[in-house]
This record gives structure tokens, sequence and C-alpha cells, in this order.
């Protein structure tokens, strides 16, 4: 037996900062000051002239710079998760002087300064119970207003942001079940999960017949067309790669549509469901009342949006006679498209993204309606036998066997395309099920 005697110092690992991109502080466009700022700022980087330049790099750049010079950027650190809503100048300036009274008691141990120290500490504590109270006071008296229920909600999503684990937990498995702890390998697993999924389609059919493509005039795109899609999109949504968000062009008003309508038109030129739940429910009501047996599948699809092969969407986009200008409009939106992943860790490198529909476009909802029309044209049936809610299908028949064998033509229909039917999402309900109804099965991929 060996005894020894050893001294161990433990040393606390330091957790390395991680640099989040600094923003333009965007929000601030919401003030009419800021707002007017802005404005004059451009003008003079324009040099005194309103009309933005025709070309859009240089007008972004402009756009950008002088959104930083008169709005600001973030720090680039991230916040600490402090309930700091209710902060006022009181706060804020009794815990610099506790912090400095901290201060000069590390520095001097005496009993006046620790004291001292002591009595800021309780300070601090009845500031901010007062601040606390009269805010909640506040919020309470504002909750019957528009700008009580703006804070109503934002104060819910901070408490449902604190409540998920995304920013601390900043460690991932493998695909082989190993725990990786290292800031690079982490990333380099979102990376490698991530391109998987947006560049892996599922097995289809080659289509062998062609289609013809629609040769049409295309009416250019007006300037009230330009303004009234501006007034109906929302403010405070992410920004995309530009970095600029809607605010500023609602902030720019008609010099935006100007340059907007005439960018359009350039990109034309450069290359020559909710009735639908009213009409199920009232289905089940009938057959209910009816004492009939209804039943209903309700087919879900696989990672719809990211599994749609880009040549069946252009196939059935020229199928559905849409004109080949904007069959090339969104083929250039699509072409040598890049993305990254945030993750808890800090950001992943770009990689390229060949399959499915962009996640976020207000375009994609329109192109997968169009795919989806065109491959279930030889099954789909009149509503409300047959309903379609985005990617999510409602098949019904009064017959088991019926329904049964419809659901198999869509999935035969859809699965010979690229687009997979989920076995463990997809369900069946019958209404006024008698005893032997049985259940409805689904073909299992091998």
């Amino acid at each position: 037996m060996v005894v020894c005697r050893m001294t161990l110092m433990v040393c606390k690992k330091k957790r390395s900062k991680i640099e989040i991109e600094k923003k333009i502080k965007w929000w601030k466009l919401k003030k009419e000051e800021c707002c007017e700022e802005f404005r004059q700022k451009l003008r003079q980087a324009l040099g005194g002239q309103v009309v933005l330049p025709d070309d859009w790099e240089t007008t972004a750049e402009v756009i950008r710079e002088t959104g930083r010079k008169v709005l600001g950027v973030s720090s680039g650190r991230r916040k600490e998760d402090k309930e700091t809503w209710w902060w006022n100048e009181e706060v804020q300036d009794s815990i610099q002087r506790k912090r400095l009274a901290k201060k000069k008691w590390d520095m001097n141990r005496t009993e006046e300064n620790r004291q001292e120290y002591k009595e800021l500490q309780h300070s601090v504590k009845r500031e901010v119970s007062k601040a606390k109270q009269k805010a909640y006071d506040e919020l309470y008296t504002r909750l019957d207003t528009r700008e009580g229920e703006k804070d109503l909600y934002r104060l819910a999503r901070q408490r449902d942001r604190d409540g998920k684990d995304v920013q601390q937990v900043r460690v991932i498995k493998d695909r082989d079940g190993r725990v990786l702890t290292s800031e690079e390998c982490v990333q380099r697993r979102w990376k490698e999960y991530f391109e998987g999924l947006m560049n892996e389609e599922n097995e289809r059919e080659k289509r062998v017949e062609g289609v013809n493509s629609v040769e049409q005039k295309v009416d250019k795109i007006r300037k009230d067309e330009v303004r009234n899609a501006l007034k109906r999109m929302k403010s405070g949504k992410a920004v995309g790669p530009d970095d600029i968000p809607v605010e500023v062009w609602k902030c720019l008003g008609e010099a935006a549509v100007e340059f907007l309508a005439s960018l359009f038109n350039r990109v034309l030129e450069k290359r020559a469901q909710q009735m639908q739940f009213f009409a199920l429910r009232n289905l089940m009501e009938k057959y209910r009342d009816g004492q009939r047996e209804l039943h209903c599948v309700f087919v879900d699809l696989e990672k719809a949006y990211d599994r749609v092969p880009r040549e069946e969407l252009w196939y059935c986009m020229r199928k559905s006679g849409v004109a080949e200008k904007y069959v090339r409009v969104v083929q250039d939106m699509y072409e040598r498209s890049r993305t990254v992943v945030r993750c808890a860790v800090g950001q992943t490198e770009e990689f390229k993204v060949e399959v499915g529909l962009h996640q976020g476009s207000a375009l994609s909802p329109f192109l997968f309606a169009i795919v989806m029309d065109q491959l279930s044209e030889e099954v789909r049936q009149e509503s409300p036998w047959t309903m379609m809610f985005a990617d999510d299908i409602v098949i019904c028949s009064e017959i088991r066997e019926q329904v049964e064998e419809n659901v198999e033509r869509w999935r035969f229909a859809l699965e010979r395309r690229g687009m997979k039917v989920s076995r463990s999402k997809t369900e069946y309900m019958c209404v006024n099920e008698r005893e032997g109804s049985g259940t409805v099965r689904l073909q299992v991929t091998g």
C-alpha cells in the first residue's frame, strides 16, 4: 500500500466568450424623430437628393451605413438572463453607487467602508422593489389599451425564451452518440446535420415527359402594388442576408416605392385555407347527427418544405401555366442558395442548399401549393372528400376500404415524385364507429 501527499490546484475554467453578430438597431425607427433623422442623413449621404441609386448593392450599403451612424449597433455580447424591463434611472444610479462602494471596500477593508456598502445594498433592494411595483401598476392600468397588449405579449415572449435551453445547452451528440463539448465540434455537427437535411432528396421517379414553357407577355410591377404590399407587411420581423428590414422601406415612403418597383421590374427583364376547415367540421357534424360512419385519414408529409425536389418545382410551375419569365426569376432566387445555422456556441460556416423551398419566404407557400396541386391532380377528389391544409391532407369516405384505397393512391402519387408520407404522424379517425370497423393500413416502406 502506497501513501502519498498531493497538493491539487483547482483553477476555474473561464468560458470563452461567444461573439454575437453586431446588429443595427433598426427597431429605433418606431420613433418618428429617429425616422426623420434617418431620412435626413440618408438624403445627405445621397448628395441632397431623395432618389435612391439604381444599383442595389450601392443602395443597400448606403442604407446600412446610415443606419449604423444614426441608430447605432448592438454590443455583440450575449444578454444576461436578468429581468430588467422594469429598470429606471433611480435603480441604475443606486446600482452604480453600490458597485463603487464594493470596489472601495475591496481596496480598503475598513468597517466604515463595509457599513457604507451594506447600506447601499439595502438601498438598492428598496429601489428595485419600488421600481417593480411602479412598473406592474402601470402595466395593469395599460392592459386595456393597445400598448398594454403589446407589453403583455412582450413579457410572454421573454418568459418563453427564458424557459428554453437553446442558449444554455452547449453540448450535443454526434451521429454515433458521442458527446461533443468543444465549440468547433458542436458547430461542425450542426452544419453537418442541416447540410444533410437540406440537400437530400427522397427517392422519386424521374420524369421522362416534357412540358411546354409558357412564353407570354408579363405586365410590369406597378407602384401601387408595391405600396400595398409594404402596407401589409408586418414590422419587427427578422432581417435577411441584406440586413435591411421592412421598417426602412416604410420609413422612406415614396422613395422606397419608386426604387423597389424599378428594381423588381429590372429583375423581371434581366432574363427575358379556413373555409375547408369549416367544411370538414360540418361534414363530421352531419354524419354524427345521422349516425352514419365517416372515415377520415389525416395525411402528414415528412419534412414537406425541405424535401421538394427543385426539378419537380420547375415542372409543376410550367405545367400550371406560369409564365416562363416568372419561372426563371424563381430559378434565379434558388440558384447557388446558401445558409448558416445559429446555435448556442455561435454561427456555423456557410453551406449550400440544393433541395427544398426557402424557409420563411412569403413565396414558398404559393410554390408548395402549385407542387401539391399538380402532384395530386389525378387522385384529388372534390371537397369535402379531399381537403388540403398546406402540407396536411384530409381524405374522407363513408367506407373504410374506400378511404384505405384512396390513401394508398395518394401515397403512390406523392412518393413517386419525392414527397414522403409520414407513417408516424398520419392518423385515422372514424365518426360513429361501429363494432368491428377496423383500421386503415398504409404501406410500410423498407
